[in-house]
Protein backbone atom coordinates (compact mmCIF):
# COMPACT_ATOMS: atom_id res chain seq x y z
CA UNK A 1 0.00 0.00 0.00
CA UNK A 2 1.46 3.37 -1.01
CA UNK A 3 1.30 6.61 1.00
CA UNK A 4 -1.69 7.97 -0.98
CA UNK A 5 -3.71 4.82 -0.33
CA UNK A 6 -2.76 4.88 3.35
CA UNK A 7 -3.91 8.50 3.68
CA UNK A 8 -7.24 7.59 2.10
CA UNK A 9 -7.75 4.95 4.74
CA UNK A 10 -6.68 7.28 7.54
CA UNK A 11 -9.17 9.95 6.41
CA UNK A 12 -12.15 7.56 6.39
CA UNK A 13 -14.61 7.40 9.26
CA UNK A 14 -14.18 4.02 10.97
CA UNK A 15 -16.98 1.54 10.33
CA UNK A 16 -18.34 0.08 13.54
CA UNK A 17 -21.10 -2.06 12.05
CA UNK A 18 -22.81 -3.06 8.82
CA UNK A 19 -26.46 -3.96 8.30
CA UNK A 20 -27.16 -7.41 6.84
CA UNK A 21 -30.72 -8.66 6.47
CA UNK A 22 -31.94 -5.92 8.79
CA UNK A 23 -29.41 -6.88 11.49
CA UNK A 24 -26.53 -4.64 12.57
CA UNK A 25 -23.39 -6.79 12.54
CA UNK A 26 -20.45 -5.64 14.62
CA UNK A 27 -17.38 -7.14 16.26
CA UNK A 28 -18.34 -10.25 18.21
CA UNK A 29 -21.45 -11.08 16.17
CA UNK A 30 -21.81 -14.69 15.02
CA UNK A 31 -22.63 -15.55 11.41
CA UNK A 32 -22.91 -18.46 9.03
CA UNK A 33 -20.58 -18.15 6.01
CA UNK A 34 -22.21 -18.15 2.56
CA UNK A 35 -19.45 -17.36 0.03
CA UNK A 36 -20.65 -16.45 -3.46
CA UNK A 37 -20.27 -19.10 -6.15
CA UNK A 38 -17.16 -18.77 -8.26
CA UNK A 39 -15.24 -17.14 -5.45
CA UNK A 40 -11.93 -18.03 -3.86
CA UNK A 41 -11.50 -21.79 -3.36
CA UNK A 42 -10.59 -21.30 0.31
CA UNK A 43 -13.72 -19.23 0.90
CA UNK A 44 -15.85 -21.92 -0.78
CA UNK A 45 -14.32 -24.54 1.52
CA UNK A 46 -15.72 -22.58 4.47
CA UNK A 47 -19.29 -22.52 3.15
CA UNK A 48 -21.77 -23.27 5.93
CA UNK A 49 -19.23 -22.78 8.72
CA UNK A 50 -20.13 -20.70 11.77
CA UNK A 51 -17.77 -17.84 12.49
CA UNK A 52 -17.38 -14.80 14.74
CA UNK A 53 -16.70 -11.33 13.38
CA UNK A 54 -13.28 -10.20 14.55
CA UNK A 55 -13.42 -6.77 12.86
CA UNK A 56 -15.43 -4.67 10.41
CA UNK A 57 -12.99 -3.08 7.98
CA UNK A 58 -13.16 -0.74 5.00
CA UNK A 59 -10.69 -0.60 2.10
CA UNK A 60 -9.60 2.56 0.29
CA UNK A 61 -12.31 2.02 -2.34
CA UNK A 62 -14.94 2.22 0.37
CA UNK A 63 -15.84 -1.46 0.31
CA UNK A 64 -16.69 -3.02 3.68
CA UNK A 65 -15.19 -6.39 4.58
CA UNK A 66 -15.89 -8.62 7.56
CA UNK A 67 -12.83 -10.24 9.13
CA UNK A 68 -13.95 -13.50 10.73
CA UNK A 69 -12.54 -16.41 12.69
CA UNK A 70 -14.14 -19.82 12.27
CA UNK A 71 -15.56 -21.42 15.40
CA UNK A 72 -14.23 -24.95 14.78
CA UNK A 73 -10.79 -23.84 13.56
CA UNK A 74 -8.17 -25.41 15.88
CA UNK A 75 -6.15 -22.22 15.35
CA UNK A 76 -9.03 -19.90 16.21
CA UNK A 77 -6.99 -18.15 18.91
CA UNK A 78 -4.39 -17.27 16.29
CA UNK A 79 -7.14 -15.71 14.20
CA UNK A 80 -8.18 -13.55 17.14
CA UNK A 81 -4.52 -12.43 17.29
CA UNK A 82 -4.88 -11.45 13.59
CA UNK A 83 -2.53 -14.12 12.34
CA UNK A 84 -2.85 -14.99 8.63
CA UNK A 85 -4.26 -18.39 7.75
CA UNK A 86 -6.80 -18.26 10.58
CA UNK A 87 -8.50 -14.95 9.78
CA UNK A 88 -10.71 -14.70 6.70
CA UNK A 89 -12.49 -11.89 4.86
CA UNK A 90 -16.01 -11.93 3.50
CA UNK A 91 -18.31 -9.33 1.99
CA UNK A 92 -21.44 -8.51 4.05
CA UNK A 93 -23.65 -10.28 1.50
CA UNK A 94 -21.62 -13.47 2.01
CA UNK A 95 -22.68 -13.97 5.62
CA UNK A 96 -25.95 -14.85 7.34
CA UNK A 97 -26.57 -13.37 10.81
CA UNK A 98 -27.35 -15.93 13.51
CA UNK A 99 -29.52 -15.26 16.56
CA UNK A 100 -27.84 -14.70 19.90
CA UNK A 101 -29.19 -17.34 22.26
CA UNK A 102 -28.93 -17.40 26.06
CA UNK A 103 -29.51 -20.69 27.90
CA UNK A 104 -29.98 -20.02 31.61
CA UNK A 105 -30.05 -22.83 34.16
CA UNK A 106 -31.75 -21.69 37.36
CA UNK A 107 -32.59 -23.28 40.70
CA UNK A 108 -31.40 -23.97 44.23
CA UNK A 109 -29.12 -27.00 44.55
CA UNK A 110 -30.16 -27.40 48.23
CA UNK A 111 -33.83 -27.95 47.36
CA UNK A 112 -33.85 -31.35 45.67
CA UNK A 113 -35.30 -31.25 42.15
CA UNK A 114 -35.09 -27.45 42.08
CA UNK A 115 -31.49 -28.07 40.96
CA UNK A 116 -32.74 -29.45 37.61
CA UNK A 117 -31.90 -26.29 35.63
CA UNK A 118 -28.44 -26.05 37.19
CA UNK A 119 -27.61 -29.65 36.22
CA UNK A 120 -28.86 -29.18 32.64
CA UNK A 121 -26.78 -26.00 32.24
CA UNK A 122 -23.66 -27.78 33.50
CA UNK A 123 -24.11 -30.60 31.00
CA UNK A 124 -24.82 -28.21 28.12
CA UNK A 125 -21.66 -26.24 28.92
CA UNK A 126 -19.67 -29.35 27.96
CA UNK A 127 -21.48 -29.94 24.66
CA UNK A 128 -19.55 -27.59 22.36
CA UNK A 129 -22.47 -25.39 21.28
CA UNK A 130 -22.01 -22.76 18.53
CA UNK A 131 -20.44 -19.41 19.38
CA UNK A 132 -23.78 -17.58 19.24
CA UNK A 133 -25.07 -19.67 22.16
CA UNK A 134 -24.19 -18.70 25.74
CA UNK A 135 -24.87 -21.17 28.56
CA UNK A 136 -25.02 -19.85 32.11
CA UNK A 137 -25.61 -21.48 35.50
CA UNK A 138 -27.43 -18.67 37.33
CA UNK A 139 -28.52 -20.66 40.37
CA UNK A 140 -30.62 -18.25 42.48
CA UNK A 141 -28.94 -15.05 41.24
CA UNK A 142 -32.04 -13.33 39.92
CA UNK A 143 -30.47 -9.91 39.40
CA UNK A 144 -27.63 -11.42 37.36
CA UNK A 145 -30.16 -13.25 35.19
CA UNK A 146 -32.20 -10.08 34.66
CA UNK A 147 -29.04 -8.27 33.51
CA UNK A 148 -28.19 -11.16 31.16
CA UNK A 149 -31.70 -10.99 29.64
CA UNK A 150 -31.11 -7.33 28.87
CA UNK A 151 -27.62 -7.88 27.46
CA UNK A 152 -28.76 -8.41 23.90
CA UNK A 153 -29.82 -12.04 23.31
CA UNK A 154 -32.43 -12.54 20.62
CA UNK A 155 -33.85 -15.59 22.40
CA UNK A 156 -33.43 -16.76 25.99
CA UNK A 157 -34.14 -20.33 27.10
CA UNK A 158 -34.74 -20.62 30.85
CA UNK A 159 -34.33 -24.10 32.32
CA UNK A 160 -36.04 -24.78 35.63
CA UNK A 161 -38.11 -27.16 37.74
CA UNK A 162 -41.68 -26.43 36.71
CA UNK A 163 -44.61 -27.92 38.70
CA UNK A 164 -47.60 -28.37 36.37
CA UNK A 165 -49.34 -31.42 37.79
CA UNK A 166 -47.73 -33.93 35.41
CA UNK A 167 -45.79 -37.08 36.24
CA UNK A 168 -42.38 -36.34 37.82
CA UNK A 169 -39.72 -36.04 35.13
CA UNK A 170 -42.15 -34.76 32.46
CA UNK A 171 -40.70 -32.00 30.30
CA UNK A 172 -42.55 -28.92 29.09
CA UNK A 173 -41.57 -26.24 26.57
CA UNK A 174 -43.45 -23.03 27.30
CA UNK A 175 -43.40 -19.56 25.75
CA UNK A 176 -44.79 -17.14 28.39
CA UNK A 177 -46.89 -14.12 27.50
CA UNK A 178 -44.51 -11.23 28.22
CA UNK A 179 -47.25 -8.61 27.85
CA UNK A 180 -48.54 -9.50 31.30
CA UNK A 181 -45.26 -8.86 33.13
CA UNK A 182 -45.77 -5.13 33.75
CA UNK A 183 -46.71 -3.48 36.99
CA UNK A 184 -46.00 -4.19 40.61
CA UNK A 185 -42.72 -4.15 42.48
CA UNK A 186 -40.56 -7.11 41.39
CA UNK A 187 -39.56 -9.32 44.31
CA UNK A 188 -36.51 -11.58 44.36
CA UNK A 189 -36.40 -14.43 46.85
CA UNK A 190 -33.18 -14.81 48.90
CA UNK A 191 -33.21 -18.62 48.58
CA UNK A 192 -34.90 -19.16 45.24
CA UNK A 193 -35.46 -17.73 41.80
CA UNK A 194 -38.92 -17.31 40.29
CA UNK A 195 -38.56 -16.85 36.50
CA UNK A 196 -41.65 -14.65 36.24
CA UNK A 197 -40.32 -12.33 38.97
CA UNK A 198 -37.06 -12.07 37.06
CA UNK A 199 -38.95 -11.15 33.89
CA UNK A 200 -40.83 -8.44 35.81
CA UNK A 201 -37.53 -7.16 37.21
CA UNK A 202 -35.98 -7.02 33.74
CA UNK A 203 -38.94 -5.05 32.38
CA UNK A 204 -38.84 -2.69 35.38
CA UNK A 205 -35.23 -1.92 34.46
CA UNK A 206 -36.62 -0.25 31.33
CA UNK A 207 -35.45 -3.06 29.12
CA UNK A 208 -36.94 -4.68 26.04
CA UNK A 209 -37.25 -8.37 26.70
CA UNK A 210 -36.29 -10.77 23.94
CA UNK A 211 -38.26 -13.88 23.08
CA UNK A 212 -38.38 -16.18 26.12
CA UNK A 213 -38.76 -19.95 26.16
CA UNK A 214 -38.94 -22.03 29.33
CA UNK A 215 -37.86 -25.67 29.38
CA UNK A 216 -39.36 -27.01 32.59
CA UNK A 217 -39.32 -30.36 34.33
CA UNK A 218 -42.02 -31.65 36.68
CA UNK A 219 -40.32 -32.15 40.07
CA UNK A 220 -40.92 -35.11 42.34
CA UNK A 221 -39.91 -33.11 45.43
CA UNK A 222 -38.45 -29.70 46.20
CA UNK A 223 -36.78 -30.88 49.38
CA UNK A 224 -39.40 -30.01 51.99
CA UNK A 225 -38.70 -27.66 54.88
CA UNK A 226 -35.24 -29.03 55.57
CA UNK A 227 -34.22 -29.41 51.92
CA UNK A 228 -31.58 -31.77 50.59
CA UNK A 229 -29.10 -32.03 47.74
CA UNK A 230 -29.56 -34.33 44.77
CA UNK A 231 -32.18 -34.94 42.09
CA UNK A 232 -34.89 -37.54 42.39
CA UNK A 233 -34.62 -40.56 40.09
CA UNK A 234 -37.23 -39.44 37.49
CA UNK A 235 -35.82 -35.90 37.30
CA UNK A 236 -32.25 -37.16 37.05
CA UNK A 237 -33.37 -39.37 34.14
CA UNK A 238 -34.96 -36.34 32.44
CA UNK A 239 -31.76 -34.26 32.41
CA UNK A 240 -30.35 -35.97 29.31
CA UNK A 241 -33.69 -35.63 27.51
CA UNK A 242 -33.77 -31.92 28.38
CA UNK A 243 -30.30 -31.46 26.88
CA UNK A 244 -31.54 -32.99 23.60
CA UNK A 245 -34.72 -30.86 23.66
CA UNK A 246 -32.67 -27.67 24.11
CA UNK A 247 -30.21 -28.63 21.38
CA UNK A 248 -33.18 -29.22 19.05
CA UNK A 249 -34.59 -25.80 19.97
CA UNK A 250 -31.23 -24.17 19.25
CA UNK A 251 -31.00 -25.94 15.87
CA UNK A 252 -34.53 -24.80 15.06
CA UNK A 253 -33.76 -21.20 16.01
CA UNK A 254 -30.58 -21.32 13.92
CA UNK A 255 -32.73 -22.26 10.91
CA UNK A 256 -34.95 -19.24 11.65
CA UNK A 257 -37.94 -21.51 12.03
CA UNK A 258 -40.61 -21.71 14.71
CA UNK A 259 -41.57 -25.35 14.30
CA UNK A 260 -40.59 -26.40 17.83
CA UNK A 261 -43.51 -27.53 19.96
CA UNK A 262 -44.41 -24.63 22.22
CA UNK A 263 -47.35 -24.73 24.61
Amino acid sequence: MNEWEWNLLEDRTPVDSVKVGGVDLKTGAVVRLKPRSGGDIMDLALAGKIASIEAVEQDYDGHVHLAVVVDDDPGRDLGLLRQPGHRFFFAPEEVEPLPRILIAGIGNIFFGDDAFGVEVAQRLSRRGLPGNVRVGDFGIRGFDLACALLDGPDVSILVDACPRGSAPGSLHVIEPDLSGQDGGEPALEPHGLNPMNVLRLAKSMDGRLCRILIVGCEPATLGGDDGYMGLSEPVEAAVGDAVHVIEALVADLMRNQRSASVE
